[in-house]
C-alpha cells in the first residue's frame, strides 16, 4: 500500500515544516558566507528510524531527496512513498546490493572493489534501465574498522565505478571522524574530491558531488564545497531507533 501525498495537516507536519525552514536558513547562510549559490547544495533528508509517514510529510513540503541507512527499512519506505529520490547512505553489505539497486537513485557508501562488482551485478539483474549513481565513501582517518575506502584506495574504487557501464560515478562522501574538527575533515575531503573530479569528470558525466555535512556540521561542510548535506535530527528530531 502506498501513502498518497497531500493528506497531512497536523502538528507533526507543522513541526517538520518549522525544522525544515530552519535547516534551509542555515544552508542559505552557510552558502552566502562561502560565496556560493544556495541552489548548489542539495538537502538529503535522512529518515532512518522515522516512519514512512514522515517521508510523505517531507515530500509534501518539497523535499525530494531522502536518505536511508538500512536496506530493510529503506526498501519498505521506498515501496510506500513514491515520487522521491532515494539515497542509500549507510554501510552496505554486498548481499543487500540487489535490493538497494531496485529503489536507490544513488549509493553514497561505495567503499571497496568487491562492492562495486556486487552493485554492478545487481543493477544488471534488477533491469533498472538506468545507471545507478555511486559515490566513493572515504575513510578520512584511514581507520580500517569503520566504513570508507582508505585514502590510498579511493582512486582505485572510483576507477572501477567509472569503468562500469551500469554505474555512474558521482563523486565522494565522508563523515567527519570522531575527535576531528569538521574543518580539518572536510578540507581533506575537498582535496580528495578535487582529484577525483579532475581525473574522472567528462562533459556528460561530472564526478562533482561532495556528500558531506550533517545536522551538527553542515556549515563547515558547505564552506569546503559540500554539494549534498545529509540531515536527520535537525529535521525530524531525536527518536528511539526502530526495531
Amino acid at each position: 500500500m502506498t501513502i498518497s501525498q497531500g493528506v497531512f495537516v497536523d502538528a507533526r507536519t507543522s513541526q517538520i515544516a518549522a525544522n525544515l525552514a530552519s535547516v534551509r536558513e542555515r544552508i542559505t547562510a552557510a552558502c552566502h558566507a562561502a560565496g556560493r549559490d544556495p541552489e548548489s547544495v542539495t538537502l538529503v533528508a535522512v529518515t532512518k528510524t522515522y516512519p514512512a509517514d514522515d517521508v510523505a510529510r517531507l515530500a509534501e513540503l518539497g523535499v525530494t531527496d531522502v536518505g536511508e541507512n538500512r536496506d530493510q527499512e529503506a526498501a519498505a519506505k521506498a515501496a510506500a512513498v513514491p515520487g522521491v529520490r532515494w539515497h542509500f547512505v549507510g554501510r552496505l553489505q554486498r548481499n543487500k546490493a540487489r535490493s538497494v539497486a531496485g529503489y536507490a537513485d544513488t549509493v553514497h557508501s561505495v567503499d571497496s572493489l568487491r562492492l562495486v562488482d556486487a552493485l554492478a551485478d545487481a543493477v544488471v539483474k534488477a533491469e533498472r534501465g538506468a545507471a545507478l549513481g555511486a559515490l566513493v565513501q572515504v575513510s578520512l582517518d584511514d581507520d580500517e574498522h569503520r566504513g570508507g575506502a582508505l585514502t590510498g584506495q579511493v582512486e582505485k574504487v572510483a576507477e572501477a565505478i567509472a569503468a562500469s557501464p551500469v554505474l555512474a560515478l558521482r563523486g565522494v562522501m565522508a563523515v567527519a571522524p570522531l575527535g576531528w574538527e569538521p574543518d580539518e575533515a572536510f578540507a581533506r575531503l575537498a582535496a580528495i574530491a578535487a582529484r577525483i573530479q579532475q581525473r574522472f569528470s567528462a562533459p556528460d558525466a561530472a564526478a562533482d558531488w561532495i556528500s558531506a555535512g550533517m545536522s551538527d556540521d553542515l556549515e563547515s561542510a558547505i564552506q569546503h564545497g559540500s554539494t549534498h548535506v545529509r540531515v536527520g535530527s535537525a529535521l525530524l528530531g531525536k527518536r528511539t531507533p526502530l526495531g
